[in-house]
């Protein structure tokens, strides 16, 4: 058994056969988590979820990337649109899908239901980013009081954290620290691309690490190899960030089945067996998703 700790089968990438991708998967013993970046998406997670009974799950929270500052242009991936768009007008998938201000109390309601385990994938993002460095400081400012509202209601409802961040791992530590009041106690640094001393940073907080089909890509100043060797297998997680970071040895659009080749990876760099490299990540993600 697996579990892909991170896919996105409520985008729209999926809006035509997501029960046959959902079923290929669990016919397989690969569980998974579908995670929310902005209301919609949060909300069709939950959907899908309570479709089934056992072994599909939700996240909800508001990307930075859909976070509202009025300082940048956001270039929307279409297939990151929530999948019941289908067949709506762009002005109607505009509406939305596009920038939202993080509504604590709609997101509250949300995770009222029972197939919610999580907060996420909430954090920071710098990739798309403002040019002048007076615009740029109050983008950086919106993302961390966005953060830390949604810090506060993970907090609030004892749930764990899905971090995102691309382009901001000391900023985010640095937050984490400032604001210990509302660090949670358990999450996990989703997808993690950083440095050693980050990556030491995020255990020492005793969170897990994410890694997904980004670990077989070149990154300058990154080596993935090092970071998985020093992370402790009972801190590590598997996923596969779908429908993005397809494995190297697929063509085409990813989806949970493929968590067996990230397991298959981390697995030969631990040199332990596939098998083992399982067990072990299956029963992390239980824990820390109480599932």
């Amino acid at each position: 058994m697996l579990i892909d700790t991170h896919a996105h089968l409520n985008f729209n990438a999926y809006k035509k056969d997501a029960a046959e991708v959902i079923k290929r998967a669990l016919d397989s013993e690969i569980w998974m988590i579908n995670i929310g970046t902005q209301y919609e998406t949060s909300k069709r997670a939950i959907e899908i979820a309570e479709k089934y009974p056992q072994g599909i799950y939700a996240a909800i929270g508001l990307h930075p990337i859909h976070l509202e500052t009025n300082l940048v242009k956001i270039k929307i991936d279409p297939a990151e649109l929530p999948s019941a768009t289908h067949g709506a007008s762009k002005e109607e998938i505009g509406a939305k899908t596009g920038e939202e201000n993080f509504d604590y109390e709609k997101y509250k309601k949300l995770a009222q239901s029972e197939k919610v385990v999580a907060i996420g994938e909430i954090g920071l993002d710098y990739y798309y980013k403002p040019k002048t460095k007076r615009k740029l400081e109050l983008f950086k400012e919106k993302q961390r009081m966005d953060l830390c509202q949604q810090l506060e209601l993970a907090k609030g409802l004892n749930l764990p954290v899905i971090f995102h961040c691309r382009m901001g791992h000391r900023d985010l530590i640095e937050l984490l620290k400032e604001n210990q009041e509302i660090r949670p106690k358990k999450a996990v640094a989703h997808g993690f691309v950083g440095n050693l001393e980050e990556l030491k940073e995020y255990l020492s907080f005793g969170y897990y690490i994410g890694f997904n089909g980004i670990i077989f890509k070149n990154i300058e100043g990154i080596n993935f190899e090092e970071n998985i060797k020093n992370t402790p297998l009972d801190k590590i997680l598997i996923e596969t960030d779908c429908p993005y970071l397809t494995p190297l040895s697929i063509v085409g659009r990813n989806e949970p089945l493929y968590v067996k080749y990230i397991a298959e990876r981390i697995a030969e760099i631990k040199k332990i067996s596939f098998e083992k490299l399982a067990e072990i990540t299956t029963q992390n993600a239980k824990k820390l998703f109480n599932i």
